[in-house]
């Protein structure tokens, strides 16, 4: 069962807007930011804070979604991964994000190991999301000197996964600088990837 989430965060100091799964990975709905109504983080503002409630900036939710999905966690800095433009100078802002929890597979290769997505017979791949960097220090760390641990937000989402994998039964692919880019000089990086498996339709052929 796919449940739907929703996280609500203001704008104010270094908020963090965070979308989080117990089961499954993260799928952005749809996403605001900026102000449609009169109540929401509205305690002790002016009445001119809260007065324009047709206030968004374009692009929010494709922002989130490349940022997002295919993830268990996501967390956001409002100020400067969210906040591009201010679409309504004076008015408080906030984020409001709907989003639900697929269920997926989820594969971990560290830098230069090979990642092997595959499914039953008869199923193929449909990757939800791919990252290649670091998000954390406990993630592909033996044997690795700290220096090479210390940035975990390098992390940047790909599509190089989906377009390789998708629509088949079983693929590899290499954690490798050469076919992701490097992020992150000199930091020990690896790859993560949300699939899942489902049979093929008759209009996907």
């Amino acid at each position: 069962a796919v449940s739907a989430e929703r996280a609500t965060s203001c704008d104010s100091g270094n908020s963090v807007h965070r979308l989080s799964c117990d089961i499954g990975v993260i799928s952005v709905q749809e996403s605001l930011y900026g102000r449609e109504d009169r109540v929401t983080c509205s305690e002790g503002k002016h009445y001119y804070q809260l007065a324009n409630t047709e206030c968004s900036l374009a692009g929010t939710t494709e922002l989130i979604r490349r940022r997002c999905d295919g993830k268990k966690v996501c967390e956001l800095i409002t100020a400067s991964d969210i906040r591009i433009l201010d679409p309504c100078p004076g008015i408080l802002k906030y984020v409001d994000t709907n989003y639900t929890c697929l269920p997926a597979l989820t594969h971990v290769a560290c830098q230069q190991s090979l990642a092997r997505l595959h499914c039953d017979q008869g199923q193929v791949i449909v990757v939800y999301g791919a990252d290649y960097g670091r998000r954390d220090r406990t993630t592909c760390i033996n044997g690795r000197p700290d220096s090479q641990l210390q940035n975990v937000s390098c992390s940047k989402p790909t599509n190089i996964v989906a377009t390789r994998c998708n629509g088949k039964n079983t693929c590899d692919i290499r954690a490798l600088n050469s076919v992701f880019g490097d992020p992150c000089p000199d930091i020990y990086k690896y790859l993560e990837v949300a699939y899942r498996c489902k049979y093929p339709s008759v209009t996907d052929s």
